[in-house]
């Protein structure tokens, strides 16, 4: 299918974007790499006014570490992200997720910010921010905002960006001592969306108990889900065998899937179960570099 006529804005700021989001009220869409935006516009699943392209924001495109925070600008390409030296030595689940992300031609014009703010249920980076407790900042007529990771998910294609405002950065907190995390995802083919995927994120004391722990699910619900009492299962805990296997019958728990092309509920449940278990020993083996 071919999409409907729309106008085209390639503005030079951000505050030019803003203020051409808040001229359309709502009907028009960001442009970054436009991998999700444009199979869309295609087959008519939205229908905007206008688009309003940030790729060329230069300043958005930056991975940088300050005052203990990992900051990641919006337009920043996926694959820089995978490239990145920083990024592999100490945020290793963000190189995880980027080399099943897709292939090559996603990866090289899809964009960090676009990758979250779509707000789809199946990408890879979501789960990853939920569990490094990454916060969001996003920009509009009304200034510069913070967006906490767990307060930004709200339905399928739907974040809580407001109309007029841009995502602009990415901000993950620098790894504490003794972290690890992993990201793992089951797909029917490679470079396809996931039929299940899970994050997970420990923090482990000098006793070698869990001091802070998360648990996140792709592709199992409306969003992608924080699993929160599979997290909590194992704050204070001792990582064994046991109590990895609760926490992954709790993760099922809360996994809420559909049966289509990718399989049966039954089977993405369970799968979220067995990738759990496997995430969580990965993350386990990279805590202090292990």
């Amino acid at each position: 299918m071919i999409p409907p006529q729309f106008g085209y804005f390639a503005p030079s700021t951000v505050d030019e974007a803003v203020e051409l989001l808040e001229r359309y009220d709502g009907e028009a869409k960001v442009l970054a790499g436009g991998m999700s935006l444009i199979p869309i516009l295609k087959l008519r699943l939205a229908e905007p006014v206008a688009l309003v392209d940030i790729s060329r924001l230069q300043d958005l495109s930056y991975i940088r570490e300050e005052d203990g925070w990992l900051r990641i600008g919006a337009t920043t390409i996926v694959n820089d992200l995978h490239d990145s030296d920083l990024v592999r030595e100490k945020y290793p689940i963000f190189h995880d997720a980027t080399s099943v992300i897709a292939d090559p031609l996603v990866d090289n014009m899809g964009t960090v910010g676009g990758n979250v703010a779509h707000g789809d249920p199946a990408n890879d980076l979501p789960a990853c921010m939920l569990v490094l407790g990454a916060q969001l900042v996003a920009q509009g007529p009304k200034g510069s905002r913070t967006i906490p990771v767990r307060e930004f998910f709200v339905d399928t294609f739907e974040t809580a960006l407001e109309d007029s405002e841009i995502l602009t950065e990415v901000q993950v907190p620098a790894p504490r001592p003794r972290q690890g995390n992993a990201y793992m995802k089951i797909e029917k083919r490679a470079g396809d969306f996931s039929i299940a995927a899970v994050a997970a994120n420990l923090v482990l004391n000098r006793n070698g108990t869990v001091e802070d722990a998360g648990i996140a699910l792709t592709s199992v619900g409306p969003t992608s889900l924080y699993a929160e009492a599979a997290s909590n299962h194992l704050a204070g805990a001792s990582p064994d065998e046991a109590t990895i296997g609760r926490a992954a019958e709790l993760a099922e728990e809360i996994a809420e899937p559909v049966s289509d092309l990718r399989g049966p509920a039954e089977y993405k449940r369970a799968m979220v179960g067995v990738l759990t278990r496997r995430t969580l020993g990965k993350a386990l083996a990279r805590v202090g570099g292990g």
